[in-house]
């Protein structure tokens, strides 16, 4: 019998509330909790590092989840964190998912943060990397100089993760070049990359979400759940000073921050960063 690794799972899919939802699954059914895991900013199914979603498939299943409107997903892109949100919960209902635990990686970790407030009963523990809480300063990622590469038709997607994700020192480009060798490493159906209308539906998503006007330790204070909170010291698309925010607010996290690293602090300390999520996990 083959073993399902992010490599070689097949896409399943499932339908809720008229939309059709692109998913994996694969991993140790049983072990732990299955751990779903949300991506980031236009990122598909094939963005997910093998080097860290296989390696916590060994104690748990993952559960790798693409939003309406993205990749092979159907419906639209949806205009709001909130409508993100509540395709993540039609989709969780549809494949019967009692308890979880949530890894949200970037944008990915502002769904985390609605789903627990709105249906606290289903998360057990969340990993919030590379993230935000609403009226995050800078979480909305819409400065000049990141709106030039988003934008760069002529700029291949893996060049893009490289500057976007990773710092410009020796270290960083290493690691940086890894990262991608591993995301071209599937040998499965490769997913759709994300259309024309991802990008400004949920970049306007993202805007929104950072210019909330409301009282952000209040709103995060209502999270009671175990929370890490992951990222780099110098994260250059959303500013590293929101993931002390989220540790400071959060009744219950714990923060982690990796040197001179970036956005992708994960990637870049893929094999740390695994023993620290599982760690955490295992807390449950």
């Amino acid at each position: 019998m083959t073993l399902m690794t992010s490599s070689n799972a097949p896409t399943q899919y499932v339908e809720a509330g008229g939309v059709r939802y692109a998913y994996r699954r694969f991993g140790n059914a049983n072990g732990g909790l299955p751990l779903l895991c949300l991506q980031h900013f236009t990122g598909t199914l094939d963005n997910w590092d093998p080097a860290i979603v296989d390696a916590l498939s060994t104690d748990r299943e993952i559960i790798l989840f693409e939003n309406a409107g993205v990749g092979r997903s159907g419906g639209a892109v949806p205009a709001s964190i909130t409508a993100m949100a509540e395709h993540v919960l039609q989709f969780v209902g549809a494949i019967a998912l009692s308890k979880f635990h949530i890894l949200g990686y970037s944008l990915g970790g502002f769904l985390a943060q609605e789903i627990a407030i709105a249906k606290p009963d289903l998360v057990a523990r969340m990993v919030l990397s590379g993230s935000a809480p609403e009226g995050g300063k800078g979480a909305g990622m819409d400065r000049p100089e990141l709106i030039a590469i988003y934008t760069d038709g002529e700029m291949p997607m893996p060049e893009k993760l490289k500057r976007l994700f990773f710092p410009a020192t020796v270290e960083g480009k290493q690691a940086a070049e890894a990262f991608v060798n591993r995301l071209a490493s599937r040998t499965g159906e490769a997913d759709l990359p994300a259309n024309a209308e991802v990008a400004p539906a949920q970049l306007g998503a993202m805007i929104a979400w950072a210019n909330w006007p409301g009282d952000v330790a209040r709103k995060l204070a209502t999270i009671p759940h175990p929370v890490l909170v992951t990222n780099g010291d110098n994260d250059t698309m959303i500013p590293t000073r929101n993931s002390f925010v989220l540790a400071e607010g959060l009744p219950n996290a714990t923060l982690i921050v990796y040197p001179n690293a970036g956005h992708g602090a994960l990637f870049q300390y893929a094999s740390t960063y695994v023993a620290h999520v599982r760690e955490f996990l295992h807390g449950a």
